[in-house]
């Protein structure tokens, strides 16, 4: 460097434990479990801030904690639904096998 005062370096606090992941984020097994939960996580987060869903509606953390709780009930019920969630007069709901 050209400055008189030289160089500052400046290290995170927590550069051992990242360091460490990073290491870890290497392995095959780690990353075969990676690979195996990754997409249901992100297509659930995109479910779940689909249809200008991106922000909350509200303001105040009670009615945007009820409206989310809400949001992820229905995708869950919708879900159910497509995998053949039914509601029968003498079991009440039932799962049924998806077709193959």
């Amino acid at each position: 460097t050209t400055s008189t005062t030289g160089r500052t370096l400046t290290i995170h606090p927590q550069h051992t434990q990242l360091a460490a992941a990073r290491r870890e984020a290497t392995n095959p097994a780690w990353q075969d479990e990676y690979r195996r939960w990754r997409p249901p996580v992100e297509r659930g987060i995109a479910w779940l801030v689909a249809h200008g869903n991106r922000r909350v509606p509200y303001r105040g953390v009670t009615r945007n904690d009820t409206w989310l709780h809400h949001r992820a009930a229905a995708l869950n019920l919708r879900r159910l639904i497509n995998l053949g969630l039914t509601h029968t007069s003498t079991n009440g709901w039932t799962l049924t096998a998806a077709p193959p």
